[in-house]
């Protein structure tokens, strides 16, 4: 069995936004200097993020949960299941979020997927201008099948 798996990113993504609440009006002004490049994607966020974006700039945005009520964990689990492939995050690294452990989760899912993810404007800047993101991208992760299987193994063998 392969140790990793490959992945393919379309060339039409699904992109996450969101935004803590003291970088939502940051968040909303760079959808809307972006929506030529974001129209021609799928858009989805937690709650307000999605519904102010979708308000102020006309882009069509599903809408998840907010964080704090489990929307950090609804894109994790379509990370999982492949749906969700771009992120966007303008977190607020100088405000106490209620919902930390959520979001660390989400970003560790992320990584797990190795799902591009951007935590401020001059990444989301970099990436949404990348010769990549009107490509489709593959990459590899790791075969977690693989991985546990490797570890029931060499449980096994340490129980010996």
């Amino acid at each position: 069995m392969n140790e990793y798996i490959t992945f393919t990113i379309p060339k039409q993504k699904t992109i996450a936004l969101i935004a803590h609440d003291g970088k939502k009006q940051e968040l909303i002004e760079w959808c809307d200097l972006n929506k030529n490049i974001l129209n021609k994607h799928f858009l989805c966020g937690t709650g307000t993020t999605a519904r102010l974006i979708a308000e102020k700039t006309g882009l069509p945005v599903k809408a998840y949960n907010s964080g704090p009520l489990g929307g950090d964990q609804q894109i994790g689990a379509k990370i999982v299941e492949g749906t969700i492939n771009f992120i966007i995050f303008f977190s607020d690294p100088l405000a106490a979020q209620p919902h930390d452990p959520d979001v660390k989760a989400l970003l560790r899912i992320a990584q797990v997927y190795d799902i591009p993810i951007a935590n401020n404007k001059a990444t989301a800047d970099f990436m949404i201008n990348s010769l990549l993101m009107d490509k489709e991208y593959e990459h590899a992760v790791i075969n977690f099948n693989k991985n546990i299987q490797d570890r029931v193994e060499n449980k096994k063998q340490f129980i010996k």
